[in-house]
C-alpha cells in the first residue's frame, strides 16, 4: 500500500505533458469540395438566412475551436466545437437581418480561434429592397485657427464611398479653393464619420464663408457652409492705428472750424465791414 500511495503521488506530483499546437487548421464557408473564402447571403429585411461554416483539421489530434462573429446578428448551434483528427467539421448558423434594416450591402464577420490563433471568414450579406444612395454635411464648423470639422453622415442603404471639395470666400473674392478629391473612408448605411480639414494660412483680417461640397456615387451632392471673422493681432493693431489717425484728423478739423467760428463771433464789425466792401465793389 506504501509503494502504491507513493507511486499515485508521483504521478499526481508529474505535470502533465503539453499538448503539441495544431497550427495547419483552417476555416471558411462550406463549400461542396472546399472552403469559401466568404460567406454571401441574400434576403429581404425581416428574414433569417442559413450557412455552414467549415473547420478543418489535418492534425493528429482533436481540436477545439470558439466561435464568435461581429457586425451582423449571428447564432451558431455551438459556439465551442471539437473536430476531431484529419476530420472536417460542418457549423450551421444563422444571420436575423432585423425588420429595421436599410436595403443595400451590409459587412459582417465571422471569427474562429484555436491554439492562439483567430481566422476572420468575412460575411456580405445583401438585404434586398429598393436601394438609395444618400449623403449628408451636418456639424460644419470652423475655427479661428483655420481647421473646419464637419461629419458626413451616410442616409441611405448602400455602401458610400464620398468625396470633398472646399471653397472659401473672402470680402474681395475666394481666398481657398481645394478641388473634389476623394476621402479616405467608406461609409456603410447609417454611419457617419467626423472628419478635420486643416488651413495652414487663414486669411489674417477678413471675413470667410466656408463652403463644402460632398460628393458620392448615384447620391445627391451634399453641400454645407460655415462663416468666420479672423482677426490676427498683427491686423487688429494695424487696423486700430488706421482709425486713431482718421479719427486724429478728423479732430483737428474740427478743431479748427470751431477756432474759426469763435474768431468771426468775436470780431463782427470787420467782419460786416468786409461784407460792405464787397458789396461796394459790385457795385
Amino acid at each position: 500500500m506504501t509503494a502504491v500511495a507513493a507511486l499515485l503521488g508521483a504521478m499526481a506530483a508529474a505535470p502533465a505533458p503539453t499538448p503539441t499546437p495544431t497550427s495547419g487548421w483552417t476555416a471558411g464557408a462550406a463549400g461542396a469540395t472546399q472552403e469559401r473564402p466568404y460567406v454571401y447571403l441574400e434576403g429581404p429585411a425581416g428574414s433569417v438566412l442559413e450557412d455552414t461554416l467549415s473547420v478543418s483539421n489535418p492534425g493528429a489530434r482533436p481540436l477545439t475551436v470558439r466561435l464568435g462573429g461581429q457586425g451582423t446578428p449571428l447564432a451558431f448551434a455551438a459556439r465551442t466545437v471539437t473536430v476531431p483528427a484529419r476530420t472536417r467539421a460542418d457549423v450551421p448558423f444563422a444571420v436575423t437581418v432585423t425588420a429595421g434594416t436599410a436595403p443595400g450591402d451590409h459587412r459582417g464577420t465571422v471569427t474562429v480561434a484555436a491554439d492562439g490563433r483567430e481566422v476572420r471568414v468575412p460575411v456580405h450579406l445583401r438585404v434586398s429592397g429598393p436601394s438609395l444612395a444618400a449623403l449628408t454635411v451636418e456639424d460644419v464648423r470652423l475655427d479661428a485657427s483655420g481647421t473646419l470639422r464637419y461629419t458626413l453622415v451616410n442616409r441611405g442603404s448602400t455602401v458610400l464611398t464620398p468625396r470633398l471639395s472646399v471653397r472659401a470666400d473672402g470680402t474681395f473674392g475666394t481666398v481657398l479653393d481645394r478641388p473634389s478629391r476623394a476621402l479616405p473612408l467608406t461609409l456603410r448605411p447609417g454611419e457617419s464619420a467626423t472628419r478635420t480639414e486643416p488651413w495652414p494660412h487663414p486669411p489674417a483680417l477678413d471675413s470667410v464663408t466656408v463652403h463644402l461640397r460632398a460628393t458620392a456615387p448615384g447620391a445627391t451632392p451634399a453641400e454645407a457652409r460655415a462663416e468666420r471673422v479672423f482677426v490676427s493681432t498683427g491686423a487688429a493693431v494695424a487696423g486700430t492705428g488706421a482709425l486713431l489717425a482718421a479719427a486724429g484728423a478728423a479732430a483737428l478739423a474740427l478743431r479748427r472750424r470751431r477756432a474759426r467760428a469763435v474768431e468771426e463771433a468775436e470780431n463782427p464789425v470787420e467782419q460786416a465791414q468786409l461784407v460792405d466792401v464787397t458789396a461796394g465793389a459790385d457795385r
